[in-house]
């Protein structure tokens, strides 16, 4: 599409496919972009030649005129037996395993020419003091920043429901922790918004908007966080798309539905085709 707003789908949504099969589908259903979890069976961070096969999947999304974002949050990518594990507030030996995932994904994300790489605190271990818990959540991030310094790719931070950083005042704590780097910004799920954030969607959005480099979007209902799809929740998208053209948001859209795989082809078709009847709503409504 040509201007406005641009919208994806993220892999983890299409688990079921290999990663090529699944782009190839993406871009033939009209999608802009991808949000790519790097996975087990998705651009693996841990398998062997990954610049070789990086350079490989560049070469297919430039093919299919595809662009991307660098999602983090493989279930099992680090530990095959605890889910998420190790965060970035686990000790610092464990932790490093973390750090280290994510400069990975810096280098693919630069690698593929990629608008961002999204990543999230992770819950805290239990027992752990408030403040020790900041403490190591920054300095986790310091070397991540440094490595996104170096190769010029933006950080999204997310807050999620349930992780030690669960909404948008987390976020603004953390950037002011940090010292508000340029190179950390924001990813906000309009899901999330509608499950906990005290605000309307749209101004959550306003809120985020001065910090935002990725955005992942999916129907969701008030203190449930189930993603859900577009209809089956609480949301009203127009104003919330309008609220993204409102704050000058240029990145990617992405449709953020991981248990859905089963069906995923006919699920992004439904999605594209409801967030494009959205977007008209908004234009119109503006």
């Amino acid at each position: 599409m040509s201007g406005g707003l641009r919208f994806a789908y993220g892999t983890n949504g299409f688990a079921h496919h290999r990663l090529d099969d699944a782009l190839a589908v993406l871009a033939d259903l009209g999608y802009d972009g991808v949000a790519l979890t790097l996975d087990a069976g998705h651009l693996d961070p841990y398998a062997p030649d990954l610049a070789r096969r990086t350079r490989r999947v560049a070469a297919r999304l430039d093919a299919l005129g595809l662009r991307a974002v660098v999602e983090t949050g493989g279930r099992y990518v680090l530990d095959p037996r605890r889910k998420h594990r190790p965060t970035l507030l686990d000790p610092p030996e464990e932790a490093a395993r973390r750090v280290d995932l994510l400069a990975r994904a810096v280098r693919v994300a630069s690698d593929l020419g990629a608008e961002a790489v999204s990543f999230w605190s992770g819950t805290a271990p239990e027992g752990l003091p408030e403040q020790a818990a900041w403490d190591r959540l920054a300095k986790g991030i310091e070397p991540v920043l440094a490595e996104a310094e170096r190769y010029g790719t933006p950080l999204g931070f997310e807050p999620e429901p349930g992780m030690f950083v669960r909404d948008i005042a987390g976020f603004e704590r953390l950037r002011a922790l940090l010292g508000g780097p340029a190179a950390l910004g924001m990813t906000l799920d309009v899901g999330h918004c509608r499950c906990l954030e005290p605000e309307p969607v749209p101004d959550c959005v306003r809120r985020a908007g001065p910090h935002l480099v990725n955005v992942q979007i999916e129907d969701m209902r008030r203190g449930v966080h189930e993603h859900l799809e577009f209809g089956e929740g609480e949301i009203d998208f127009p104003p919330v798309l309008a609220a993204l053209a409102e704050v000058g948001y240029r990145g990617l859209v992405g449709v953020e539905l991981p248990r859905h795989g089963h069906a995923a082809p006919a699920v992004a078709e439904r999605s594209l085709a409801f967030l494009r009847r959205a977007r008209k709503e908004s234009a119109r409504a503006v």
